[in-house]
């Protein structure tokens, strides 16, 4: 097929943009609805994510549907999806990763245009209209941009934003634990320490001795994490070194109510992990912590942050830890005083 370099605005009617990727993933990819919608206000624009990550995108302004597919699902329910993805008539496929996926997506849909990242093999070659190229060093909101400015959509400054609608239920939510735990909106610090990968978190002593010298200083503190075993352990031994009682709810929020409790944090302090993201996107300030993983693709996007890393020469290297230990020597080798220096800078600044 025969195509421009850009396309006809006028043309399409149905967009589906893919972003088959963890939680944060998805929620660096909100631009790119908003962006579309500003280009191609007459068109209903779908996406297609994971079934767990559907909070980052649900209720999203732009969005018209919101697809869901299971990461091993039964092939009666990979048969529905296709089915209920033919029947949209899609004019314009915008896919955000390199997976086999899309390729035979964009092959079974047939729109007009598609276009996803340059991906080795004859397969991508061969079932996308377009491909864009992956920049190093580039933020994720860039590159996932880049998939539309490749079409001719150019992206406004104003589009960049990170969108998440936490939604009434979990505004609600979020304004009940904060009177049953006696705190205030805008006066508490957020520490939310954990992942799901144990290579990118803080030592457990570390994120006690922060809380520590901030309860010193008069600050409510409140813990958080996911409701995964290792997790909310984690949790349970931080809280343990503190010689004084702070309140957690840890494994008991849902991720819309932890965006709304985070949008009500005075500070979030964390680690590179979709939570972190979270607090850029309901405008809270971030305090991240950063080991194998680099900043400048992943780190706290259009809010006040500050970015805390080691001066290791060999980072960011992009491994589970040292060597494949889960253990991350950059990351631990990071003080205190660092971290809590970086806090009270930001707060002050933020007055």
């Amino acid at each position: 097929m025969s195509i421009s370099d850009t396309l006809d605005p006028s043309r399409i009617r149905r967009v589906l943009v893919t972003k088959l990727r963890h939680h944060g993933d998805v929620l660096l990819a909100s631009p790119v609805l908003g962006t579309l919608n500003r280009y191609l206000p007459q068109a209903q624009i779908d996406a297609l994510v994971y079934h767990d990550t559907r909070d980052m995108l649900s209720e999203h302004p732009a969005l018209s549907q919101l697809h869901l597919v299971t990461k091993r699902g039964s092939l009666r329910e990979e048969w529905r999806l296709l089915q209920a993805l033919r029947s949209r008539r899609y004019d314009l496929l915008v896919h955000l990763t390199s997976s086999a996926r899309g390729a035979w997506l964009a092959r079974m849909l047939k729109p007009a245009v598609s276009v996803a990242p340059n991906h080795p093999g004859k397969l991508y070659r061969d079932s996308f209209t377009h491909l864009y190229q992956h920049a190093n060093a580039r933020h994720m909101v860039e590159c996932n941009l880049d998939a539309l400015r490749r079409i001719g959509l150019w992206p406004e400054e104003s589009d960049k934003k990170l969108v998440l609608v936490a939604g009434a239920d979990a505004e609600r939510g979020a304004e009940k634990h904060l009177r049953d735990l006696g705190l205030e909106a805008g006066k508490f610090i957020l520490i939310h320490p954990t992942s799901r990968w144990q290579f990118k978190c803080w030592p457990e002593e570390k994120v006690a001795e922060l809380a520590i010298r901030l309860a010193e200083r008069g600050f409510p503190l409140l813990f958080t994490s996911a409701p995964d075993a290792q997790e909310t352990g984690m949790i349970q031994r931080i809280l343990a070194r503190l010689p004084f009682p702070a309140p957690s709810l840890a494994g008991r929020l849902t991720l819309k109510e932890l965006a709304a409790l985070t949008a009500r944090a005075r500070l979030f302090i964390g680690m590179d992990s979709a939570p972190m993201h979270i607090a850029a996107a309901v405008g809270t300030p971030v305090v991240a912590l950063f080991g194998p993983s680099g900043a400048n693709i992943w780190g706290p996007w259009q809010v006040p942050a500050r970015v805390i890393t080691s001066d290791h020469s060999c980072r960011p290297c992009g491994l589970d830890g040292c060597g494949g230990s889960k253990r991350s020597d950059c990351l631990e080798i990071i003080p205190t005083g660092r971290v809590l220096d970086a806090a009270l800078e930001l707060m002050a600044q933020a007055r």
